[in-house]
């Protein structure tokens, strides 16, 4: 477990923290649309939401779309700055660094929000979940090469079809290479997926009977598994002062 967030990486390592990950972002993304109304990791949906309110009118549902995009793009340039710092100096927590920001973020998060009451309490909520959004989703894309993508499921369910597709087809044509499916792909993808959905669930009815609270411990894992390597970075550094 204690690997999982170092610089040294592995497909191995990628996908283990990507399932952990994957449940994380499912069950924010319920919490928050049963809050306020409003999935912060729905970056389409949202941006759609904007373009039609333009037309039929701005209402609180599209100021917190704003909101929410604005928040989940503040989240991703967050990441950039903070992983290329650590990697300009070589740390060994360049990854880890944005992960604890963001278990520290969702712990906050979920000891704190049921202290907010007023009218902007929503637009706090949203705010700090799509940064969160942003924020892991950014990670996981460095640390992937790309490869991977947790706080959504278009992409992957696309990518699903895709090799269920290449599965399904027959030869007919002689002499020419096989269309071949990638089952160990589709099986991180099935994995990924099903996590997100777990989430969810976990998150709607955690929330219901918890309320936010029910984030804290799938914050403090986190914190745990990115803990180390900045540790190691802190260590290091004292020694060589």
């Amino acid at each position: 477990m204690f690997g999982l967030t170092g610089s040294e990486r592995t497909t191995v390592r990628n996908v283990q923290l990507a399932s952990l990950l994957a449940l994380l972002a499912g069950m924010l993304n319920s919490v928050g649309f049963v809050a306020v109304s409003a999935y912060t990791s729905h970056m389409t949906g949202l941006t759609a939401t904007v373009a039609d309110s333009l037309v039929v009118g701005f209402d609180e549902l599209a100021w917190l779309a704003v909101v929410a995009l604005a928040a989940f793009v503040v989240g991703a340039m967050t990441c950039a700055v903070v992983f290329n710092w650590g990697r300009r100096r070589d740390l060994r927590g360049r990854y880890a660094n944005v992960l604890v920001i963001e278990a520290l973020l969702v712990l906050a998060f979920g000891l704190l929000a049921e202290q907010l009451h007023g009218p902007h309490r929503a637009f706090v909520f949203i705010s700090v979940l799509g940064f969160t959004m942003g924020l892991q989703n950014a990670i996981i894309t460095k640390l992937s090469g790309a490869q991977i993508r947790t706080t959504h499921v278009t992409g992957m369910i696309t990518d699903i079809g895709i090799e269920i597709g290449k599965a399904a087809y027959r030869e007919r044509t002689p002499g020419l290479p096989p269309v071949t499916a990638d089952a160990r792909k589709l099986g991180v993808l099935v994995l990924l997926v099903a996590l997100f959905f777990m989430g969810g669930v976990l998150g709607a009815l955690g929330y219901l009977r918890f309320g936010f609270p029910v984030v804290v411990p799938m914050a403090l894992v986190l914190l745990v598994v990115a803990s180390p390597p900045v540790l190691q970075d802190l260590r290091r550094r004292a020694q060589s002062d």
